[in-house]
């Protein structure tokens, strides 16, 4: 490394962005690596630690811990409060400012409730560690308080759980849970049978999975239902809070909701004033760059771009991490005083667990549905955790999943029995 490197700063310790810092390993850069939360976090699994089959640091590994060979790397646990972009500077929260000559923004996406914040409330989402356990903790606290509830309506209430929204995530929250109260709790309670639980998937779309082939939505669907999921289509929505949702007219009582329905981009584009669509992301230029500041990129959740045959590109794992390679890429060859060509996104295909023994893949020509695409999409996941240690715990989990029908991450956190509600 020279004596005065060029200075990238990447902004999010996600997909992308930890994509972006493997792959600029060996060029002549200082890396600063900021992130508000000190672990990256493999977010395709994160349902499961909120249904109680994985434990956190199965899916989670200290930002540190991954850059400790990384000498040129410097890692700080910090909140970015905006850019200045004239001055070359990120601002962060507690007044202080880090100086880039490359600037990449992978700042992810929070929940977006059309306008009606205050649902949030009642009906948390699902994108962080804090998310998942807060999730598992209501979850297995609805059984817990109907198991004391004398009210018929009320233990019916505590029963109903609630997921808005049918893509992945939805999807397989709904399989999930339905699963865990049919095969996994119904031993360990002695005034109510777990069995009765309803699983009430609502979309306001005509199908579930609406990304996936129409053959697969249906399969979907179906497989959901037979496991005991009502799946309720076409229906939005209007009103959620302390008593249950609101949709298609009619009031469905529930202590638990989840909200799965939507996404918004993070405020880099409120940060640099830049382009951005209705659901926030930054409309970036074909090499991932913001419009007159070719010196900042943006990747993943972050942006809008239509660069898969003219589509926009999902808000995907895999999609973040072929925009980090190509950042790297770029600014390397930049450091060359050469250029790259645009941002091209290959789409593998998509992925989702309908239950322990059922999934979906659409691989484009070729779909596939049932136990084989459950046992690729587990190989899949496996694969991209870092480290032996999680591959073998998360087999090993899943494995007693499969076998006794078993959760081991049954654990209630982050308070004692006295809950309100």
């Amino acid at each position: 490394m020279t004596a005065n490197p060029h200075h990238v700063v990447i902004v999010g310790a996600g997909f992308g962005g930890l994509e972006t810092t493997y792959r600029l390993a060996g060029a002549d850069v200082a890396i600063t690596l900021i992130d508000r939360r000190n672990h990256h976090l493999f977010q395709p699994l994160l349902y499961q630690v909120a249904t109680a089959s994985l434990a956190t640091s199965d899916i989670a590994w200290p930002v540190r811990y991954l850059m400790r060979d990384r000498s040129e790397v410097t890692t700080l646990f910090a909140t970015v409060s905006g850019v200045d972009a004239a001055r070359r500077a990120v601002l962060l929260e507690d007044g202080s400012e880090v100086p880039y000559d490359t600037l990449v923004l992978a700042t992810g996406a929070r929940h977006a409730y059309f306008g009606h914040d205050e649902w949030e409330k009642w009906a948390p989402g699902l994108k962080t560690l804090e998310d998942a356990t807060t999730l598992r903790r209501h979850i297995l606290v609805a059984f817990e308080r109907a198991e004391r509830e004398t009210d018929p309506a009320r233990r019916a209430a505590r029963l109903t759980f609630v997921i808005v929204g049918a893509g992945p995530t939805g999807v397989e929250l709904a399989g999930t849970i339905a699963e865990m109260a049919h095969h996994t709790l119904p031993g360990d309670f002695r005034n109510i049978d777990t069995r009765k639980a309803r699983v009430v998937l609502i979309e306001a779309g005509p199908r579930v999975l609406a990304g996936f082939a129409d053959d697969l939505s249906a399969y979907a669907k179906a497989s959901l239902e037979k496991i005991g999921v009502e799946v309720v289509l076409g229906q939005a929505v209007t009103e959620i809070d302390r008593e249950g949702v609101v949709y298609g007219g009619q009031r469905l009582n529930a202590k638990t909701m989840i909200w799965a329905a939507g996404v918004r981009a993070s405020p880099a584009a409120e940060w640099l004033g830049a382009p951005a669509d209705r659901a926030g992301r930054v409309q970036v230029a074909d090499d991932l760059s913001i419009p007159g500041h070719p010196e900042i990129f943006a990747i993943g959740d972050t942006v809008m771009i239509n660069a898969w045959n003219g589509k926009p590109v999902p808000g995907i794992a895999p999609a973040a991490k072929q925009q980090g390679r190509h950042v790297a890429e770029t600014i390397k060859a930049r450091l060359r005083g050469a250029t790259t060509g645009p941002f091209r996104y290959k789409h593998a295909g998509s992925l989702a667990q309908i239950g322990k023994r059922l999934a979906v893949i659409d691989f484009g020509k070729v779909k596939l549905r049932g136990a084989i695409a459950w046992w690729i999409w587990g190989f899949a996941h496996i694969y991209f955790l870092i480290g032996l240690r999680h591959r073998m715990a998360v087999a090993l989990s899943w494995l007693w999943i499969y076998v006794r029908d078993q959760r081991a991450a049954r654990l209630i956190t982050q308070g004692s029995s006295k809950v309100v509600g």
